[in-house]
């Protein structure tokens, strides 16, 4: 007797209605009807000979075995978005969807400048992007939720790999009355025992920064970040500065962008320079996109330096 597999679209089918909880809203997101979508259900739990999902007044419930089928469905659906990704990347490369995540502290500023040249490069790319923290970012990669990822390294990660493309300078920035404002030539030790304005735990560029410092996340440095204050964005911080509150640093790439254009603001570049972070691009091992990602990547590089 042959197996009746189940098809992709019943696996869609399941996993929308574990995304929306409901037959009528799963049904909308999957841009069929109601009745198309649960018969398709129905097809699938006879096929797997197993009750997937529990059908209620309040919706629809996914079983013990619905839960572990809905995140088989996932992967093998990916693996099915994977294979029409690397046959349409071996005859054109870089065409159609690409799911790009991006840190904060890198989207507002970088974006703006490398799109333009990205859309005349390659005009068949669908470009989506996302922002969101670093960690979350990876997470999202190897959940196959995104294709790369534009972050600041170093970030170590299992089952992911990252190609840098650019060095970003950090400088100081203060009140133009800062005393460190005045000083002929301004070095890193200088900013060991200063209280900084830094971005809130969880963004990269804080643990980057207190590096600077001499330390890192939960170290002696630590002491160098001020705890009654703390930013969600580099825009707010610099307001924070603006007002007088104190003293941070910030990314030459912002600065290029015009972070602080207009702001009565002293800015110093450290003798020696001090290299902050690395930008660079980040995917999951394996995937069937990295040499698209590599290619992008590239292009990124270019435009960054043109």
């Amino acid at each position: 007797m042959s197996t009746i597999l189940p098809t992709l679209r019943q696996l869609q089918f399941l996993v929308a209605l574990a995304d929306h909880g409901s037959f009528s809203r799963a049904a909308e997101a999957s841009h069929v009807t109601q009745p198309t979508l649960s018969a398709g259900v129905k097809e699938l739990e006879n096929a797997l000979g197993a009750v997937l999902v529990e059908r209620g007044a309040r919706g629809a419930t996914l079983t013990p075995a619905g839960e572990t089928a809905a995140a088989r469905a996932r992967l093998m659906l990916t693996e099915a978005e994977d294979l029409v990704h690397a046959a349409r990347a071996a005859g054109e490369p870089l065409t159609g969807q690409f799911r790009l995540g991006v840190i904060p502290t890198i989207a507002p500023f970088l974006l703006p400048k490398v799109l333009p040249a990205l859309r005349d490069e390659f005009p068949k790319l669908e470009l989506f992007l996302r922002e969101d923290l670093t960690h979350r970012l990876v997470d999202a990669l190897k959940e196959r939720r995104l294709d790369a990822a534009l972050i600041a390294l170093p970030w170590e990660s299992t089952g992911i790999e990252t190609t840098v493309i650019a060095e970003d300078e950090f400088l100081f920035a203060a009140p133009p009355d800062h005393p460190l404002a005045k000083v002929n030539r301004l070095e890193p030790s200088m900013v060991a025992d200063e209280p900084l304005l830094l971005l809130e735990d969880g963004h990269c560029l804080r643990d980057h920064a207190l590096s600077v410092c001499g330390g890192g996340p939960g170290g002696a440095a630590s002491d160098a970040a001020r705890s009654d204050f703390a930013a969600t964005s580099l825009h707010t911080l610099v307001q924070m500065v603006r007002s007088g509150l104190g003293a941070t640093l910030l990314p030459k790439l912002a600065l290029d962008a015009g972070l602080i254009d207009g702001m009565d603001l002293a800015v110093r570049h450290f003798d020696p320079p001090v290299s902050g972070r690395e930008i660079g691009v980040a995917w999951r091992k394996g995937s069937a996109r990295a040499d698209e990602v590599k290619a992008l990547a590239a292009s990124i590089k270019a435009a960054m330096e043109g």
